[in-house]
């Protein structure tokens, strides 16, 4: 039987797409990297980092920026894989753990959220990473199943959130119904039940609603949400008032309904253009001892903070400013994966 750990669980690395020039992020890489060595430094102080560099050239470069912040060499590893963006969280790999705590990685497809963008380089990373001896001695399985890490979320125990039309989409999986896409997540991840929402979705966000901007599993029995800021536009104040509606009439595996947790929202955030960008406080990431927490300079940070400590006692909220992130569409939870304890990855091995 197998078991897809929540992300709360003890965890021995976190891995880094880092950002390069030929990524979306040229016209903005120097604040952007400054963003990673914040994100690193914070989570090396607690675990290990696995980052992935586009060539050995990059690899160096990224070397001497993390050095320079103090992140030790024998914390961080970094493999060589080359990548078209930088969104680990989407392109990285998911670990499962069998009846005797062994590791296993499944290796879903990418294709860029729908074909939106190119992915075939980022499709490749988590293959080379095995192959390259930086998940350890983990069975590799593969599946033909499009999905994306940021497009569920997990209690640990078998029941999964997701939006459904981030899965069950003609331009990721053709073909596959909902029935057949929930038995690939069973078979691969070992889960028991698939909360399927249909509601929810912020202003800008080009990933058709992933779970991870919009909802998440704080325990078994908690999940967060995000609410509207007063001057959003009334497609997000609507889509995000039938959301809760929606999680409300939810219930655990045995009848309970969840505790819910609301999360403030920033005041609306526009790129050059005008254009809404998705900020979301929902997009925390878990690491050993603490909670990474995007923030964006507004009032709410501090309240969103509080209310993350609160479902999260003996973890520290840590803010990091994540304003340069969210100009591409996306935040701290969307640029890491998690890498579970039982995987043992060995990032201090050379590049």
């Amino acid at each position: 039987m197998l078991r897809l750990p929540a992300e709360w669980e003890p965890q021995h690395a976190v891995m880094l797409t880092w950002p390069h020039a030929a990524t979306d992020w040229a016209g903005q890489l120097e604040d952007v990297e400054a963003v990673y060595l914040r994100i690193a430094s914070r989570i090396a102080h607690r675990q290990r980092l696995l980052v992935v560099c586009n060539d050995p050239d990059h690899a160096e470069h990224v070397r001497r920026l993390v050095v320079s912040v103090g992140v030790a060499p024998p914390t961080v590893g970094l493999a060589v894989a080359p990548s078209d963006d930088t969104w680990s969280r989407d392109h990285g790999p998911l670990t499962v753990t069998d009846v005797a705590g062994r590791a296993q990685v499944v290796d879903f497809r990418f294709n860029g959220w729908g074909a939106k963008y190119p992915a075939a380089q980022d499709d490749r990373i988590t293959a080379r990473l095995h192959a390259d001896g930086w998940l350890g001695d983990a069975e590799l399985v593969t599946s033909l199943l499009v999905l994306e890490g940021g497009a569920i979320d997990t209690d640990g125990e078998g029941t999964a959130l997701a939006v459904r039309r981030t899965l069950v989409d003609p331009a990721r999986n053709p073909g596959w119904d909902q029935p057949h896409i929930e038995a690939e997540l069973a078979a691969r991840l070992g889960l028991r039940r698939v909360l399927w929402l249909h509601e929810g979705q912020l202003d800008g966000d080009d990933t058709d609603g992933h779970i991870d901007t919009l909802a998440r599993f704080c325990t078994p029995a908690t999940i967060c949400h995000v609410t509207a800021h007063a001057a959003a536009s009334p497609a997000e104040r609507g889509a995000l008032t039938a959301l809760a509606q929606e999680l409300a009439r939810l219930r655990r595996s045995d009848g309970r309904p969840y505790t819910l947790v609301p999360l403030p929202a920033p005041a609306p955030i526009h790129d050059e253009q005008g254009a809404p960008l998705p900020a979301s406080y929902a997009n925390f990431l878990i690491i050993n001892g603490a909670i990474l927490m995007p923030g964006y300079g507004d009032p709410a940070d501090a309240v969103a903070a509080e209310r993350l400590a609160a479902c999260f006692p003996g973890r520290t909220v840590e803010v990091v400013d994540c304003r340069p992130l969210i100009r591409q569409g996306g935040s701290l939870h969307c640029i890491t994966m998690q890498l579970p304890a039982a995987l043992g990855v060995p990032v201090n091995r050379k590049h």
